[in-house]
């Protein structure tokens, strides 16, 4: 894996590699490291393909010690599957479809048949970007996004899957939707998905 580490601010580092794999495996690394006591940071966020320690005493050596060693691809996560039920009824489904050369009610069956893991979250609270699916099933972004998309929509864009916990603008093409709630305020943790989590769709209506 190779690696560039660059300091921000005075106890901040952003690490940067390659791929969304490698940047799940050096999260999974870091963590564990914390959890064992041999790396001192307070926020670990993972992103597509860098990692952000803040929190560092001496962020130059770690730089050092990162670019010079070996991450192994990040384990399996031993939890439980998230299951997420969902209706395969979104308006884009169909332009889905075509883009996939399939029928919408393939595109509900490819999508239900794959487990997805968390890479990383962001855009909005409790969003997380989902990957699993092989790189052909990549979708484009809408050519024109939408003002206001429902809370739940099941959307795909390029490589990942994802879930608009609460109603916003965007441009992913929106397959489906769930009433599970993404984001609760009371619930602890709030966020339902975190990095890492493995989610599971279950089609709940027909295609």
């Amino acid at each position: 894996m190779s690696m560039r580490a660059l300091p921000v601010g005075d106890g901040a580092l952003l690490v940067e590699v390659s791929s969304d794999e490698e940047a799940r495996a050096l999260h999974a690394e870091l963590v564990r490291r914390r959890a064992e006591g041999s790396l001192a940071a307070t926020e670990i966020v993972p992103a597509a393909r860098t990692v952000l320690l803040d929190g560092l005493t001496d962020p130059a050596r770690l730089a050092g010690e990162l670019t010079a060693s070996a991450v192994a691809p990040a384990p399996p996560r031993a939890r439980d599957v998230v299951e997420l039920p969902v209706r395969y009824d979104g308006p884009d489904l169909a332009d889905v479809a075509a883009h996939w050369g399939v029928a919408p009610h393939e595109v509900a069956r490819i999508h239900a048949n794959t487990e997805f893991t968390v890479a990383f979250c962001g855009f909005a609270p409790g969003f997380g970007y989902l990957t699993g699916l092989p790189a052909h099933y990549d979708v484009p972004r809408r050519a024109t996004p939408r003002t206001s998309v429902p809370p739940g929509s099941v959307a795909l864009a390029g490589p990942y899957t994802g879930v608009y916990p609460r109603s916003s603008p965007g441009g992913w093409q929106l397959i489906g939707t769930t009433d599970t709630v993404l984001w609760d305020h009371a619930r602890v943790p709030a966020a339902l998905l975190s990095p890492g989590t493995r989610v599971k769709f279950l089609p709940v209506g027909a295609a």
